[in-house]
C-alpha cells in the first residue's frame, strides 16, 4: 500500500467519525506587521462565537503566542514526534480555553521519519479534528521553505499586510514565491488579505487594491479582502503590555475590527462550502514533499 492510499484511508475514517477542522494559516511577507497579534485576536473572537479553537505556533524560535497567552507550554510538537507524548499532553490551555500548541523544532525533521512512524504521527494529529472547530497556524514571517510548505498545504491563507511600502513589497514577494511553488494549487489555496494597523478604514481597501493590481497582472492569483484593523490607542497599549486587545478592551475599535473579520470568515465558510481537509491531510501534505 503506497503513501497516497494510506492517507486516503486515514481521511475516509476521519470523515465517518467527525467533521474535519477548518485549518487557516496566518502569514506575512515580513516581520513586525502584527501577524501573531492577528492570530490570537481572531482566535478569541472565534471563541466568543462558540467555536473551539487551537493555535499552532509554527513561528520557530519566537514565542509571541505563548507570551500573549501568559502561559509557558510544558511540551511541544517535538515531544509528540520524538518523545512519545500524545496530543492531549502538548496542548496548553490559554484564556477562554483556547488551545495552544508550540511547534518547537519538531516539524522540520518530520520528512526524515519512517513511513510507519509518520502514519502514527498523522493519526495523532488527526485527533485535533475531534477537539477543535478551527485550527489557526501562525507561521514565521518571510519566504522560508518552511513557511511556503505551510502555505501550499493549507486551503486558506490569511495574509497580514500593513501600509509600510516594505510590507506591500514583501507581501507580493511571498505570493510570487507561493505561485512558483511546484505544488501550489490555486483551485485549492485561497488567499485573503487583512490590512493591519491602518489609520482609517478606507486605507485598508486602498492597500488591498495596490497589492491586488500587481498580483492580478503578474501572478494571476485571485486574492480577496477580509477587512482592516485600525491602529488605535487601545491596540498599542495591549501590544505593549503583551495582552490581546480583544481581552483587555473588547469595546476598542480594533477589537470590533477583529470581530468583523472573524464573522466574515465564518460567513465565507457558509457560502463557500470549500472542502475541509483537517490536520491529518494538512501535515501529510507537508511531509509528502519528500516523495516529490
Amino acid at each position: 500500500m503506497d503513501q497516497a492510499e494510506q492517507l486516503r484511508i486515514i481521511k475516509a475514517s476521519q470523515i465517518k467519525s467527525k467533521p474535519l477542522a477548518r485549518v487557516m494559516t496566518v502569514t506575512s511577507g515580513k516581520g513586525g506587521v502584527g501577524k501573531s497579534n492577528v492570530s490570537i485576536n481572531l482566535a478569541i473572537q472565534f471563541r466568543r462565537m462558540g467555536k473551539k479553537v487551537i493555535i499552532l505556533d509554527a513561528d520557530f524560535g519566537l514565542a509571541n503566542i505563548e507570551i500573549m497567552f501568559g502561559a509557558v507550554p510544558k511540551h511541544n510538537l517535538y515531544d509528540l514526534i520524538y518523545q512519545g507524548k500524545n496530543i492531549a499532553d502538548i496542548i496548553t490551555r490559554g484564556p477562554m480555553d483556547i488551545g495552544f500548541i508550540s511547534g518547537g523544532s519538531g516539524i522540520a525533521g518530520m520528512s526524515n521519519l519512517s513511513q510507519d512512524y509518520l502514519n502514527y504521527i498523522i493519526h495523532n494529529l488527526a485527533q485535533l479534528d475531534k477537539i477543535a472547530d478551527i485550527i489557526i497556524v501562525d507561521t514565521g514571517a518571510g519566504i522560508s521553505d518552511a513557511v511556503l510548505e505551510f502555505l501550499v498545504a493549507c486551503g486558506e491563507v490569511l495574509l497580514v499586510t500593513t501600509q509600510e511600502p516594505t510590507s506591500i513589497t514583501d507581501s507580493y514577494s511571498l505570493l510570487k514565491a507561493l505561485y512558483r511553488h511546484p505544488r501550489f494549487d490555486e483551485s485549492y489555496t485561497k488567499v485573503k488579505m487583512i490590512a493591519n494597523r491602518v489609520n482609517k478604514e478606507p486605507d485598508g481597501r486602498i492597500l488591498f487594491e495596490k497589492l491586488n493590481v500587481v498580483v492580478s497582472r503578474y501572478l494571476k492569483i485571485p486574492i480577496s479582502y477580509l477587512g482592516s484593523v485600525p491602529e488605535d490607542y487601545h491596540l498599542s497599549q495591549a501590544v505593549m503590555q503583551q495582552v490581546p486587545v480583544s481581552l483587555q478592551n473588547p469595546e476598542a475599535r480594533s477589537s470590533a475590527a477583529f470581530q468583523r473579520i472573524a464573522a466574515r470568515l465564518l460567513d465565507i465558510e457558509e457560502s463557500d462550502r470549500q472542502p475541509k481537509r483537517g490536520m491529518a491531510a494538512f501535515f501529510s501534505h507537508i511531509i509528502g514533499r519528500s516523495s516529490h
